[in-house]
């Protein structure tokens, strides 16, 4: 579970729409981020920010998308997962291997 998120997610929206279309522009496009992060009281960098990942998530920009990137930490904990599996089944099979007393199936 990611932490919580500082800004709802409507404003986030609305900031990234007003960016990309300021941005256009040419007339606007110097200081458009730092203007309407300002104007709706968001950091120009988190602004930024979140103008790149929507270009990449829309194609317009190389990178990983939004959904690769939750697809990839999805796989990661898979593999982490799996990898401890492994190893207590490992720890086990060399525990009971090594039992003294145990009649051999040879």
């Amino acid at each position: 579970m990611g932490a919580p998120r500082k800004y709802p997610e409507e404003l986030r929206e609305r900031a990234v729409r007003l960016a990309v279309e300021a941005r256009r522009d040419p007339i606007t496009r110097a200081g458009a981020l730092r203007r309407i992060g300002e104007q709706l009281g968001i950091n120009p960098e988190t602004l930024r920010n979140w103008v790149q990942q929507a270009e990449i998530d829309a194609g317009d920009r190389p990178g990983v998308t939004t959904e690769d990137a939750h697809r990839i930490a999805e796989l990661e904990r898979e593999v982490r997962e799996l990898r401890r599996a492994n190893q207590i089944l490992k720890s086990a099979s060399a525990f009971f291997a090594a039992e003294p007393g145990r009649p051999s199936s040879r």
